[in-house]
Order: structure tokens, then sequence, then C-alpha cells
């Protein structure tokens, strides 16, 4: 097989909840513990760091990557979903995991797994540990896929647990309330290690401090904390309004990494913080592709996310504001639609997976909500449009759904963005 064929086949054999959602999703840790085992513990020969939470820990984990790295530290980053190819989500110091290795390890590997008709995340999760393993990382930086208690990257036993913050999102999974969806990210807690916690709100706080008093975990709340003191002027290369709160949750877990034997200077986290995209690859965050007219992507998907994203687009200045629009089936549409501006024109689209509103439906929801827009029936189709409808001051915003920026990502050419 060669690497297409690979992908052909761990997305087919293996269910990706990207694609199709509930149906790939297995509870219980039996198939990880079994892969962990027939692997030897991979994870047990690197330091790790866990970071969980609804929004955010994508930005943070791929934050502390960088700052390791620019201590000098060789950084495994494991992160979830990819935007464009596969081998985003398991790096080594910014560098994606050659196509070779994903190839060799199933080939090698499948006698054994596909007996346990593992998911797709399960599976991807013992390749990354392994393959962290075998190229000797120092320390590896671990994003919990979804939940936290019996999400498959759960076995590790970091020196630092990180919650960034709760908001409504996989409720199908997680629970209809924010107090049941913090108790499922607060299973990442561990006897005696340290955790930070981003943003609480008066149904999540107490959750998280029983759990850490179970736990004998010490913890320490972002926001009854002031450490930008530490570091006066600290250049944040991402953009977004939501990255000053993961901004006060990383200056938080700084001093904690320190006390776990983490060498870094100040020198190495202001790189860490300026540098985040070349460092680590991150991309779909507050990204801007174009400017005259500007164009920007964000992969803010739910109700937390979207807040921060409108906010941020009644702030820009411009002519006229275009938004390329397209979510999930399993999200709360009717929750973010409203939040989001009523005086620009819309671009409602669909992203390439199964589980993608149609985008005649998003337009029967936005016309709910008082958006006004048409349909367009793919990502490119509906970016072409606002492009050509746009005048050099006017903005446009592409989002929605991770699933539409990855679209707008991996057609960047073709629609001449940089």
């Amino acid at each position: 097989m060669d690497y297409q064929d690979t992908l052909e086949y761990l997305y087919n054999s293996a269910p990706m909840f990207q694609q199709i959602g509930a149906g790939a999703y297995k509870e219980g840790l039996d198939n990880t513990q079994a892969l962990d085992a027939h692997f030897g513990h991979p994870h047990r020969h690197y330091r790790t760091i866990h970071v969980a939470g609804t929004n955010g820990k994508g930005s943070c984990s791929h934050t502390l990557a960088a700052i390791l790295q620019a201590a000098g530290y060789r950084v495994g980053l494991y992160t979830s979903p990819h935007l464009v190819d596969f081998r985003e989500r398991i790096r080594i110091n910014g560098q994606p995991v050659s196509e070779e290795y994903v190839v060799r390890f199933v080939e090698e590997e499948r006698a054994f797994f596909e007996p346990l008709h593992p998911s797709f995340f399960e599976l991807t999760t013992a390749m990354a540990f392994k393959y962290f393993t075998d190229e000797r990382v120092d320390v590896a930086v671990v994003e919990v896929g979804l939940g936290g208690r019996l999400d498959c990257t759960n076995i590790i036993r970091p020196d630092l647990c990180i919650i960034t913050n709760i908001s409504l999102d996989h409720t199908q999974f997680l629970g209809n309330t924010l107090a049941q969806i913090a108790g499922e990210k607060a299973g990442i807690i561990k006897q005696g290690i340290p955790v930070v916690i981003g943003e609480t709100t008066s149904e999540t706080r107490p959750v998280f401090q029983q759990k850490a008093q179970e736990s004998g975990a010490p913890i320490h709340f972002a926001e009854d904390e002031n450490h930008e003191q530490d570091y006066p002027g600290l250049d944040f290369e991402l953009k977004g309004f939501y990255q000053e709160k993961n901004r006060r949750t990383l200056l938080a877990a700084l001093p904690l990494l320190k006390e776990a034997g983490y060498q870094f200077t100040d020198k190495d986290v202001r790189r860490g913080f300026a540098q985040v995209t070349e460092l680590t690859g991150l991309m779909g965050r507050w990204q801007q592709l174009q400017e005259r007219p500007t164009l920007v992507c964000d992969t803010g998907h739910n109700v937390g996310g979207i807040t921060y994203i409108a906010q941020q687009l009644r702030s820009q200045k411009y002519r006229r504001l275009h938004i390329v629009l397209g979510m999930v089936n399993d999200k709360d549409i009717r929750g973010v639609l409203p939040l989001l501006p009523r005086d620009a024109d819309y671009y409602f689209t669909q992203a390439s997976v199964r589980r993608a509103l149609p985008a005649d439906e998003m337009v029967r929801l936005g016309r709910e909500a008082g958006l006004r827009g048409m349909a367009y029936p793919d990502v490119p189709t509906a970016v072409r449009a606002a492009q050509k409808e746009s005048l050099p001051e006017d903005f446009i915003f592409v989002g929605g759904s991770s699933f539409i920026v990855a679209d707008l990502l991996a057609n960047r050419d073709a629609l001449n963005l940089h």
C-alpha cells in the first residue's frame, strides 16, 4: 500500500469521527489498553503534558510545544482533528510524521489490531505514542480528543494537566450541562499531579475542586492568578480575542512546569508565543490568508468559540463584511447563528464531510436567525463568490466548522490565498 491507500484503509476500516460523528465513538479504554500493552507502553518512555477543554486546547498545546522547542527540547505534539493532511496530528518539533512511517505502522501491525476493531482515534493515538518513543522525544504535549475521562489519551501519567474551559459541545457524549461536561473533562485529573484550569463558571468550578480534592491534585485557577507581570509586553502571534484566555492559562502553567524540572528562559517563552505557527505548523486560528480584501479563517465552531469570533468581527474596520459559513449536523447551530453579525452578506456552504449540514438547510436556519445569504455547493465556490463581490476595503471571514477551514486550506492555491 502507498500512503493514500493506507489513509483510505484507516478511514474505512476504523471509522473516523471527523467524517461520521457518533458512529465512530467508542466508549471505554479496553482497546486503548490492549494496543498500549502490545506496543510496550510507549508513553512511559518520555515525559508528557495533557491538555483538555472545550475550546483553546489546540492553541494551548501548540504554544506549549513551541515554548519547549525554543528551549531545546525534542517535542512530540499530538492533536486533532487535522485540517489538510492526516500527518498534522502527529508532529515532532513541528515536522509531521512521515508518510513512510504511517504506511509501515499499518502494514506491520494490522494483523494485531484488525481483530480489535479499534476506532480511528484509538489507532491514531497508539501510532502517535509509539512514534514518539521510536523517535526518542523528550516530552510529548498530548491533546485530548473528546472529553477526558474515557478518552484514549487518558492512559498517560503526565507532569501537568491543563483544562482550558468548558462550554456546551459534544453533548450527546459528555452531558447536557456544563457541570456534566466538566465532570468528563476533569477525568484527566490524576493523583498528585498539578492541574491548571483556564476558565470556570459557577457550575464548573466546584466540579474541578471536588475532583482535585479527591485526587490529591494541586489545583490552580488561571483566572485567580496574575502571571502577565512575569512577561511584560509579551507578543502572542495568535491574534484571536479568545487567545487572551489561552495566554493566561499558559502563563499559569509555566511556573508549574519549572517546578516539575523543565528548564526554559524568558527568551524561550517569548519566542514560543511569538512564533507558534512557524515552530509547530498550527493553522486555522484567526489566520489571515489575503489582504485587500482581508480574508481570515478560524476553526471556532461552538457557542463558546463563535462568541469571541463575533466580537472580533464587530471590531474590524471594513466597508462590507462577507461571511462564508458552514457547520456540521451535530453542533448547536441554532445557538450559534444568532451570535453572528446581521449586517453581513452570508455565503452558506457545506464542507466535504458526511456530517456537513446541507447548504440549503444552512440558508433556512440562517434566515430564522435574521441572516441573509445564498447557498453554495462547496467551500471554494462560496469563497470565489465572496471574493468576486468584495472590494479591497471589505473583510471576508470563513468558518463555522473545522471542516470548512480544512476545505479552504486544501484549496489555497486555486483560490490564490497565501
